[in-house]
C-alpha cells in the first residue's frame, strides 16, 4: 500500500470540505422552497410559536424607585422592532428592540445591548437619572 503524503491527505480534505459545502448548498437551496410549498422539519410550529418560546419572561418590579415592566405587547404596542413585547417605565411605553444576536437596546439606551428587556428598563432608569421618560413618537 502507498504511503499517505501530504499531497493525498490535503486532496482527500479538500474533497471532503467540497462535498460537504455543496451538500449544505443543496439544503439551502432547497429551504425555501419547501418554505414556499408550506412544508418544514417542524410542520407543527409557526412563527409565532416559535417567537412564544424565546418571548422574555414578564416582569414588574421596581427599580430605584421607579416602576419597571415587561410583558408580551398586544396591538397597540411598537410590535415591529420589540418581537412583541412591551416595557414601561412609570407606566410610559420604553421602546425597546431585539437584536438579531438576541441582545435588547432601547432608545434611551441604545448604545448598550443588554441581554434581556429587564436589562434594558434598568439601563434606562440609569440614564434618566430622575428625569420623567416621555412617550416615544409613533411614525
Amino acid at each position: 500500500m502507498p504511503e499517505l503524503s501530504r499531497r493525498r491527505a490535503l486532496t482527500a480534505a479538500a474533497a471532503l470540505a467540497t462535498a460537504a459545502g455543496a451538500g449544505a448548498l443543496v439544503q439551502t437551496l432547497n429551504a425555501p422552497a419547501a418554505a414556499a410549498s408550506g412544508q418544514s422539519r417542524h410542520p407543527e410550529h409557526t412563527g409565532h410559536q416559535e417567537h412564544a418560546r424565546h418571548s422574555p419572561a414578564p416582569f414588574d418590579e421596581v427599580y430605584k424607585g421607579r416602576r419597571i415592566q415587561g410583558r408580551p405587547a398586544s396591538g397597540g404596542a411598537h410590535q415591529h422592532h420589540g418581537g412583541g413585547y412591551a416595557v414601561f417605565v412609570d407606566d410610559v411605553e420604553l421602546h425597546v428592540m431585539s437584536n438579531a444576536d438576541g441582545s435588547w437596546i432601547s432608545v434611551v439606551s441604545h448604545y448598550e445591548p443588554v441581554p434581556t428587556p429587564r436589562a434594558a428598563a434598568r439601563a434606562a432608569v440609569d440614564e434618566l437619572q430622575g428625569a420623567a421618560l416621555l412617550p416615544f413618537p409613533a411614525n
